[in-house]
Parts: structure tokens; C-alpha cells; sequence
């Protein structure tokens, strides 16, 4: 079965690495130029490989490139472009395609900060058959994970979805080879989009209940970074921890300088924030940040 492999950072390249250790037939490795490609295009390299770098997977050298190689499957691992039909006409059994999250629930491009900004208890991973929708194709093969209550979008990533990802891919290449892969249409009433997460959906609303402005934190941690402002100047929370349902103090405020953070009121309840990071750019833990611009117990965040 000869594959092409499509995608770019550390995923793209352990999707690559699990494929080719499973000495599969890899014709050629489609990766961006620059830094996102740089590790699939060395591996590539080094397993003698066909790379093509192009501007945008829709570019008419990808076509050419698609019809020259005429795989029989294409894995797209961590591809933001959207593919046009044409392409996915091409491969004789599909292209296939890993994203985080049980589909049909939280299509797009922020699905792991919305299942924690929602203050759900799992999410997981879908390896679908990518069709011209966005993350509307049918459902091949799918993995529960627990979220944890103090799990960033970070840690969840990289500690469950990403080994997981990893392994489901080359799962799902296997059950594509036997002629054993599922294709079940996803169920369009409990389809989910949400935006993507950036700033216009990170700032923190200190009136609402404390439990969703912990959840925001979380969801955007690490990026964009939940932010807020202190004397004018915005700020941005990571590393939330120990929330409370009871606590003293009004929104925002100081309420303790501790060496596990600082400890902030969210109203009736309290949490701890490891560390912030300033317009300048550099993210201290909270209580070197705390010295720094003289932040002190009592003073409050967002006013």
C-alpha cells in the first residue's frame, strides 16, 4: 500500500517515525518550510524520501506531486490547510485524518481548549476519512481520554492526546491495509463548532462564576494565554491550580503571595496562578512576576 504522509511539528514526525518503523510504504512527505517542517523534512531526508515543501496544500505542484506518487492513501497528521476535492479524489483508498477530539463533538481548530473551557470530564481523538467539510468526514476509529481538574490544554495534549494520536494513526494505516477500517458518518445533530481560541474569546470576565474563569485559564493555557490587566498592563495567567469552592475576597484580588503562586479570588471560591507573563513577553513564575511590578496582597487584577 504505498501512503503519502502530510503534516508538520513533533506530531507530523512521530507519525512518520511509527510508519516507517512499521516498515510501511511511504512514497512521499508533504511538510511546510521553516521551523513546522523542519523534523519531517530531516527524517524524510535521512529514510530517503521524496519532500515536497509547498507554500499551501492546494497549490497545483501538490496535485502534480499526488498524481506522480499516485498513493493509495494519504495521512494527514496535523494539517491545517483545508484539502480541496481534488485531492482527496486522488489516493485509490482515502485520506485519512487524526483530530483531537470525539467527533462529531468540537470541530475545528481550538477542539482541545473548548472541551476544557467547557469544563468537560473527557474528550479524545478521531481518526476520520477527510472529506471536503471541516472535520465532517466519517469517523474511522476514536479514543476516550479523562480530563483531569487541573489538566491544561497543554498537558493534555502532550501527555494523552499526542501518544495517543500516534498510535491510533498507525492503527488505523493497519485496519486501512487489512480492508478492515470503519467508516461511520458522523451524527449531525450533536455536531459542535466552536471559534478558534484567541484573544477575542481569552479575556477573563471576573464577574462571571469562578469555576468558568478557572476553566478559561486552563483551556487557554498554553496558548493564547487568559489575560487580564494590572495597571494597564495586560497580562496573561498560566498554571492554575488548587481551586476552591469557598474563598474569601472580591474578584481579582490578591489574596495571598505564596511559593506555589499567587492565591486569587474568583469570588465566592479561589485559585493559585503558577506563573504570568507581562507585554514584555517573559513568563516568571508568580512570585518573581509579583516582585517585579510590585504586586502585593489586596491589590486586584482586571481593575
Amino acid at each position: 500500500m504505498k501512503i503519502i504522509v502530510a503534516g508538520q511539528g513533533p506530531f507530523g514526525e512521530k507519525v512518520l517515525k511509527a510508519l516507517l518503523r512499521k516498515g510501511e510504504a511511504i512514497q512521499g512527505v508533504f511538510c511546510p518550510r521553516g521551523r513546522p517542517g523542519e523534523g519531517m523534512k530531516s527524517l524524510a531526508v535521512d529514510s530517503n524520501l521524496a519532500v515536497f515543501q509547498p507554500k499551501r496544500m492546494k497549490d497545483p505542484e501538490v496535485r502534480e506531486a499526488y498524481k506522480t506518487l499516485s498513493p493509495d492513501l494519504v495521512v494527514l497528521a496535523f494539517v491545517t490547510d483545508i484539502l480541496p476535492r481534488e485531492l482527496l479524489e486522488i489516493p485509490s483508498l482515502g485520506t485519512i485524518c487524526y483530530h483531537p477530539s470525539l467527533l462529531p463533538k468540537h470541530r475545528g481548530a481550538s477542539s482541545i481548549n473548548w472541551a476544557i473551557i467547557q469544563g468537560e470530564a473527557k474528550t479524545g481523538l478521531t481518526i476520520l476519512w477527510a472529506d471536503a467539510g471541516i472535520d465532517t468526514g466519517p469517523v474511522l476509529l476514536q479514543r476516550e481520554v479523562a480530563i483531569e481538574p487541573e489538566e491544561t490544554t497543554g498537558s493534555l495534549y502532550f501527555n494523552k492526546l499526542f501518544p495517543l494520536g500516534v498510535e491510533a494513526v498507525a492503527e488505523s494505516v493497519e485496519l486501512v491495509k487489512k480492508g478492515q477500517a470503519p467508516s461511520i458518518p458522523q451524527d449531525e445533530d450533536l455536531a459542535t463548532y466552536e471559534p478558534p481560541c484567541d484573544d477575542s474569546v481569552a479575556g477573563i470576565d471576573w464577574s462571571r462564576p469562578g469555576l468558568e474563569i478557572f476553566n478559561l485559564i486552563r483551556g487557554c493555557d498554553p496558548q493564547p494565554g487568559a489575560h487580564t490587566t494590572f495597571q494597564g498592563e495586560k497580562l496573561r495567567l498560566y498554571q492554575p491550580a488548587g481551586f476552591e469552592t469557598a474563598g474569601p475576597g472580591n474578584p481579582g484580588e490578591i489574596l495571598e503571595i505564596e511559593t506555589e503562586g499567587l492565591l486569587v479570588s474568583l469570588g465566592s471560591t479561589t485559585c493559585r496562578i503558577g506563573k504570568i507573563r507581562g507585554e514584555d513577553g517573559k513568563k516568571l513564575d508568580s512570585r518573581e512576576f509579583a516582585e517585579k511590578v510590585e504586586l502585593q496582597k489586596g491589590m486586584r487584577l482586571g481593575s
